[in-house]
């Protein structure tokens, strides 16, 4: 063998490394044979292709196959297609077949396929027509790609988009009520700008607890006392004796203060908007209390408008579902014509982080 020949074999002999699956190629050739390749690219891709005849009959499936629905490729080979396709959308591979029968062309569709198990898998599939030497259409292959990942990328994305507006109208719904808990007092119209803007800084401290970045935040890693923790929150509408806090404490540290902190923001956003804040005459005490295990929040408030119960449900209680969740929490609202009272029950443990 030349010096040549032997380069080549080694530079061979390493891409078949690399490439893992990639077969040999033939013996006595020095030029791998193109199907080889073909077949390791076809094997080693991290996508499934599968292969079927004009009756959707399975003919090939590779790794990424396998990978994807579970099956071996000796298991489904010379089985229908439809062995994959959940049943309520079993009429898209007919549709598909007559379409690439037709010669028109299949632009990549997001769908559902079954795995082994059972399980639906959320997939972008691409469709392309296979010919063989003479033209003739034999068969079609799909290049199935799993996208799981992104649903729950845009479904993250989604309720964050929510969340920053539903936190936005939260946001100007306490300014207003600050605005005008600090408007009826009695002081001279300076004092009346000084007092918005400091319950408008306190706002904004308030709001800066409920960040998801708050705990990483070095200062804040040591256990907080829950009652100035829950004064800090509810600040901003301490005017006139509106808003009383009182009972046993204990130490909140870790994500339960970001937990907690959103939880107690959520609900006074609510009281700003349609409870006892969102009147001059209203008022709201919040007692703690100690119960072995439990630290249970008793919400209250009198003298705001007659509490609706069952109103419809967005953004807010879904968010307000996911805190107590995250709190392992269970929380209780008893509509009394005098006002709302939220009770909420948290375990001391979830509190101690």
């Amino acid at each position: 063998m030349t010096p040549g020949e032997q380069e080549a074999a080694r530079q061979a002999t390493s891409s078949r490394a690399a490439a893992g699956s990639l077969r040999a190629p033939d013996t006595g050739s020095s030029a791998p044979d193109p199907r080889s390749w073909l077949a390791a690219i076809v094997d080693g891709s991290a996508d499934a292709i599968i292969s079927e005849n004009l009756n959707g009959i399975i003919q090939s499936w590779n790794g990424g196959a396998t990978r994807l629905f579970g099956y071996q490729a000796d298991e489904v080979i010379g089985k229908p297609i439809a062995i994959l396709i959940p049943e309520d959308r079993l009429a898209e591979e007919p549709a598909i077949l007559l379409q690439i029968q037709c010669g028109k062309c299949m632009a990549p569709f997001e769908t559902q396929r079954r795995h082994r198990n059972g399980a639906l898998l959320d997939v972008s599939l691409t469709v392309s027509l296979i010919r063989n030497q003479d033209g003739v259409m034999i068969g079609v292959s799909s290049i199935v790609r799993d996208i799981a990942g992104k649903r729950i990328a845009q479904e993250q994305q989604r309720l964050l988009m929510g969340e920053m507006h539903h936190r936005m109208k939260n946001l100007f719904a306490l300014a207003d009520a600050i605005v005008s808990i600090s408007a009826r007092s009695s002081g001279s119209e300076d004092e009346v700008i000084n007092d918005i803007r400091g319950r408008l800084s306190s706002l904004a401290r308030a709001h800066s607890l409920s960040m998801d970045d708050y705990p990483h935040d070095a200062g804040y890693r040591q256990a907080a006392p829950l009652l100035p923790l829950i004064h800090r929150i509810l600040d901003p509408y301490a005017v006139d004796g509106r808003v009383t806090i009182g009972g046993a404490s204990c130490d909140v540290s870790g994500h339960a203060v970001i937990y907690l902190t959103r939880l107690l923001y959520e609900l006074a956003a609510n009281a700003a908007k349609f409870g006892s804040l969102s009147v001059g005459s209203g008022q709201i005490e919040i007692s703690v209390v100690s119960d072995g295990d439990i630290i249970r929040l008793v919400w209250q408030e009198t003298g705001g408008p007659v509490p609706l119960a069952g109103g419809p449900a967005g953004f807010g209680s879904r968010l307000e579902r996911g805190l107590t969740s995250a709190l392992h929490a269970t929380i209780h609202r008893d509509w009394r014509r005098t006002g709302l009272v939220i009770t909420i029950a948290i375990p001391r443990a979830v509190l101690a982080g």
